[in-house]
């Protein structure tokens, strides 16, 4: 051994340099005792060692750093296994790993305050080196290695004489001087060498002046010195020794427990594979499956295998090496100290404040064709139509933005009159007070602003989380929606009543004050074709008040598409929507309403206050554009029942009207509970009876005219012709509920490409099973969302509705958005069963604010970005979204990352961001955070 081998070749000097040595040596003992109970103590840098442990901690295996209160987090990374660990684990982890956080700062500061004397000790030693040492110093620097990487010295113990433990006590004190030092004293140790000679020189003349002051007593002197050297070298040997060992011990509890972890993570991840490998996707589908903890895994394996890496480099090293060692040394101690913050950071940033996902739980996630994703085919688009293109009329709105990041955005509360209620292309003063008239409601129309809004809408005083579904039915916080003019004027027919700090629905409405559900029951007695929940699906219901109606539709298995103005009926579909009844604001006025033709089962009309009769029926035509054929129009109105003089007229026109547009006149019953009738009309299923009509009003539209173009199109007072090929849609009516939302559309034939390139069959099918799959291993339990508190849920970007369809079981509905600029298939969601509308995500949405529970987006910001700035739809987003809902994002990874730079910048809390093969995956909830500024006034 070094040890040995340094012993047999001890210097001989003689008792003068002996004498001296000793007293030079004792000095420098007490001087070190001295300050090590100093408060000037340097703090010593990382050492190998400690490098090791902290790497440990910075893995995210044991240490969980403090929440801080940053407010501009480090940019998001797309590495995948950079995912932090608070993104997956739940709430119940936090006080073991608050636990774990103490211990490991124990063990730090303990580490630090026993290697402080030894740095002081070592620095006085270099500078003041023994003669003697120059003939053993290749012996010592083989000796300095051995012992940083020993981890417990037992040779040590064994010394026989005070001379050897001396001896060995300055091997020691290299040795700890070569671990603690920082590395310019290091470097400056090194370059002290190459002066090694001049210091010797020096030494022997001092030495020289010394030994003609010494007293004749000097060998007594000697006894006595090295009997007190002898007394210090054991406590202070003994005290070394404890450190090492416990540097040991704390080393292998530490590698046990990360072994420990290591296997309970692979078994875990073997089981996982178990289950992914007997599920297999239909066509080429592929498990998509990633598991997170898996990051977690190669996280730690990373510090273990570069701990010994490094241990096996410095056992090899020579001391001309060191200098170049230890430059590489520093460089990648400040990266490996960057990267531990950055996680750090990462960590706080991710801390859930809702229920946070279960660390055994995987992230649903595609990644191109490798993982399943459906791919949109470019040659698909040739054979699908957009909105956009089917609407001529459109307006051009496309916005160029950048396509970098946006730090550091600073937010202010929109300065509008609406104030908590606006809605930004509802509420344009300037562009309605430009209109040339309002006789066909144009007042009440879309009208966006030239640049969409970038602030943010203020919330109502006394704000609270919404009433959970299905409660949220007969009752909201009053202070939500503090309006009560619909319960002054309307509260007599049981729309809407004030009752404490609640507002209170009793069910009824104008044709219904005794209850929705009786008058429910009242129509499919009077028509029992129409079969709620069976053959009748999807409704749309026209001036719908507080949507009562569609609310207790829910009980009879049917969707309903509820619309009214944003007029004097203060708040009527903001009512509806915190009750949890789907709504939109919209008008019967100059333009088609945004959805595809024949596609409602039932449209429904309960003293609407809609002139049908007028113009040529250009309203009831728009109507009969919408109705499925075969569909019913229920109309509930004082015409149908009251003989006054304005009635009975209305009543005529309405009457010519219907037989001119071959509508079959099927009932007119009178509900007498609710004093009220109604007259249920059919349309047509052929063109027989238009091809009949002796004058051809009104007439019928031209060949050119697509009825599916609802993007900004005026009305038009015609009407379009009957499906009569057997193949197109329209001539066949759905199949029964439920069984219509899994069958593919009997018009989707082999021959017709699909979206992601298959035949439309076969794509419809697949992408309903992708769905499912994404829905149930990753939506419901791998995202921390509570589910039991969603119920308005909208899927941003749908294509097929496979999202909504995946979510059938539980108690929400989905509102599916199709882009104009996307293949146009809305009509294929409502043949399904589901209901949706059309939308231009560069302009905002008709809907009032924090009327959502649930956003999702598959590909929608990477796809927009071409068009439109990314900000205002983020403005838009929150808007819309209530304090405390939730966003899902799927899309490209350099989407997902501007995505969550600006949500961190309003105040979100992301939950997970995680990217693999550049794509990724986001979830993130709206906090109650406000700005305090609002926008200078215009």
């Amino acid at each position: 051994m070094a040890v040995g081998k340094a012993r047999s070749k001890r210097s001989t000097s003689g008792s003068y340099t002996s004498t001296v040595t000793t007293v030079v040596f004792v000095a420098l003992c007490v001087l070190g005792l001295w300050m090590l109970t100093s408060n000037s103590i340097i703090s010593p840098q990382t050492t190998a060692r400690t490098s090791t442990t902290s790497s440990f901690s910075a893995s995210g295996e044991r240490h969980l750093s403090k929440p801080s209160d940053r407010r501009d987090p480090p940019v998001y990374e797309d590495t995948e296994g950079d995912l932090p660990d608070d993104a997956i684990k739940s709430d119940e982890t936090k006080p073991l790993q608050a636990t774990n956080d103490e211990d490991d700062k124990s063990q730090e500061d303990q580490l630090k305050s026993e290697e402080t004397p030894n740095v002081e000790a070592g620095e006085d030693n270099n500078e003041k080196q023994e003669p003697e040492q120059e003939t053993s110093r290749d012996n010592k620097n083989e000796e300095e290695n051995a012992t940083v990487v020993e981890e417990n010295p037992p040779d040590i113990q064994r010394k026989e004489s005070a001379e050897e433990e001396e001896k060995q006590k300055e091997y020691e004190n290299q040795a700890s001087e070569e671990s603690a030092l920082t590395q310019n004293q290091l470097a400056q140790g090194i370059a002290e060498k190459n002066s090694e000679a001049e210091e010797t020189q020096q030494t022997k003349d001092e030495e020289s002046n010394v030994n003609q002051g010494v007293d004749e007593n000097k060998s007594e002197e000697k006894n006595q010195l090295e009997a007190e050297v002898e007394k210090r070298e054991a406590e202070s040997q003994e005290n070394s020794q404890e450190s090492q060992n416990q540097i040991t011990e704390e080393d292998q509890q530490q590698r046990l427990q990360q072994q420990q972890q290591q296997e309970h993570q692979q078994k875990q991840e073997q089981e996982n594979s178990d289950t992914r490998s007997d599920e297999t996707l239909q066509e080429s589908s592929q498990p998509e499956i990633q598991e997170v903890t898996s990051h977690e895994t190669q996280q730690n394996e990373e510090p273990q295998q570069s701990q010994l890496a490094s241990q096996d480099q410095e056992s090899s090293q020579t001391t001309d090496e060191k200098k170049a060692q230890i430059e590489n040394k520093e460089t990648q101690s400040e990266s490996n100290q960057q990267q531990r913050n950055s996680n750090q950071e990462a960590k706080q940033e991710t801390t859930t404040q809702d229920k946070a996902p279960s660390s055994s739980s995987t992230i649903s996630f595609q990644s191109g064709e490798s993982s399943g994703i459906p791919i949109e085919s470019k040659e698909s688009k040739k054979s699908w139509s957009t909105q956009a293109d089917q609407s001529e009329n459109q307006k051009e709105r496309r916005k160029d933005g950048p396509d970098g990041t946006i730090y550091g955005y600073t937010w202010q509360l929109c300065n509008e009159t609406a104030g908590p209620d606006y809605i930004p292309c509802l509420d344009n003063e300037k562009a309605i007070m430009k209109l040339h008239g309002r006789k066909h409601y144009e007042h009440r129309e879309r009208h966006c602003p030239e640049e969409p809004p970038t602030c943010l809408v203020p919330l109502p005083e006394m704000y609270k989380s919404p009433v959970e579904w299905p409660q949220s039915r007969d009752k909201i916080w009053y202070h939500n929606v503090p309006h009560t003019l619909l319960a002054e004027v309307k509260g007599h027919q049981n729309w809407v009543k004030v009752t404490g700090e609640f507002l209170t629905f009793p069910g009824g409405g104008t044709q219904f004050i005794h209850g929705a559900m009786h008058y429910i029951d009242f129509i499919e007695k009077a028509v029992p074709d129409i079969a709620w929940g069976k053959r009748t699906r999807v409704i749309l219901d026209v001036g719908c008040g507080v949507a009562s109606f569609g609310g207790y539709l829910f009980e009879r298995d049917v969707l309903t598409m509820s619309f009214a103005p944003k007029d004097e009926h203060e708040a009527q579909v903001q009512f509806a929507l915190e009750r949890g009844i789907p709504a939109i604001s919209a008008v019967m006025g100059s333009q088609r309403l945004p959805f595809p033709s024949r596609v409602f089962d039932v449209v429904h009309c309960a003293r609407c206050r809609v002139p049908w009769h007028v113009e040529g029926g250009t309203l009831l035509l728009e109507l009969n554009r919408v109705l499925r054929p075969g569909g019913y129009f229920v109309w509930s109105a004082t015409p149908v029942y009251q003989k006054l003089k304005e009635d009975v007229e209305i009543w005529k026109e309405m009457s010519a009207l219907t037989v001119s547009m071959c509508w079959e006149l099927v009932s007119i019953n009178r509900d007498k509970l609710n004093s009220v009738g109604a007259a249920i009309y059919r349309k047509p299923t052929t063109n027989d009876c238009y091809e009949q009509r002796k004058h051809k009003r009104p007439p019928m539209c031209k060949t050119d005219d697509d009825p599916n173009a609802a993007w900004y199109v005026p009305l038009q007072a015609c009407m379009h012709r009957a499906p009569v090929d057997g193949a197109e849609r329209g001539t066949r009516w759905p199949e029964e509920w439920p069984r219509r939302l899994q069958v593919s559309p009997y018009w989707l034939n082999k021959a017709q490409m699909g979206i992601y390139g298959r035949p439309a069959p076969d794509d419809f099918a697949s992408d309903y099973e992708h769905w499912k799959r994404v829905v149930n291993k990753s939506y419901l339990n791998g995202l921390g969302i509570s589910w039991s508190n969603v119920r308005n849920v909208m899927d941003m970007r749908a294509v097929y509705g496979g999202f909504a369809a995946a979510l059938k079981d539980l108690k929400v509905w989905v509102l599916n958005v199709v882009n104009i600029d996307s293949p146009d298939t809305l009509p294929i969601i409502y043949e399904r069963g589901l209901f949706g509308i059309y939308h231009d995500w560069c302009e905002s949405f008709s809907t009032y604010p924090r009327t959502y529970d649930l956003l999702h987006a598959d590909h929608l910001f990477s796809k927009l970005k071409k068009r439109c700035k990314i900000a205002p739809l983020m403005a838009e987003i929150d808007r819309i979204v209530r304090p405390g809902g939730k966003l899902i994002v799927r899309d490209e990874s350099s989407a997902i990352g501007e995505v969550e730079n600006l949500l961190k910048s309003l105040h979100w809390e992301v939950h997970l961001a995680f990217s693999k093969d550049q794509e990724g995956i986001l979830s993130a909830q709206k906090s109650y955070w406000r700005p305090d500024t609002y926008v200078a006034s215009s």
